[in-house]
């Protein structure tokens, strides 16, 4: 008898346990600060693929009310020059995508009284190329001493 309950003990532990992480996962972490406003945005950006549209830096702004949703019509203003019109619309597109996985914004009720009818200016930018990778030739570098002149 003590075995049949053991399994069904783990199997109910696992379950609650399945039960609370999927709970946590599923309820965003509110937000408190400018700062994590503006992770939360990039968190959800998603450029289009270069096989759609080259990279380009676009910033829009947005306000929200207090319960953390988009109050009025975001705006877009600013596009790289460099950007043709499909670059300009595939852009539009992933910041309004962005917008709508974000929102509601979860602030907190200070951040939310602090924040509401306040327009953000979020940039998101292109992507930097990395560094060029500088070989260092230590072996080669002559070490010469320096002469003291005499005059």
């Amino acid at each position: 008898m003590a075995r049949r309950r053991k399994p069904r003990i783990w199997f109910a532990a696992a379950l609650l346990f399945g039960l609370f992480t999927s709970v946590a996962r599923t309820q965003p972490a509110q937000v408190n600060t400018i700062r994590e406003a503006f992770e939360r945005f990039w968190s959800c950006w998603r450029p289009p693929p270069a096989s759609r549209a080259n990279p380009i830096d676009i910033t829009v702004i947005v306000s929200f009310n207090r319960a953390g949703e988009i109050f009025g019509r975001p705006r877009i203003t600013y596009e790289s020059e460099a950007a043709t019109d499909n670059d300009r619309v595939q852009y539009r597109i992933a910041v309004m995508e962005a917008l709508q996985r974000c929102t509601p914004m979860p602030f907190t009720e200070s951040m939310a009284g602090a924040v509401a009818g306040r327009p953000f200016a979020v940039q998101f930018h292109k992507p930097k190329p990395p560094p060029p990778a500088i070989e260092k030739r230590a072996w080669l570098t002559p070490k010469i001493p320096k002469i003291p002149k005499i005059l």
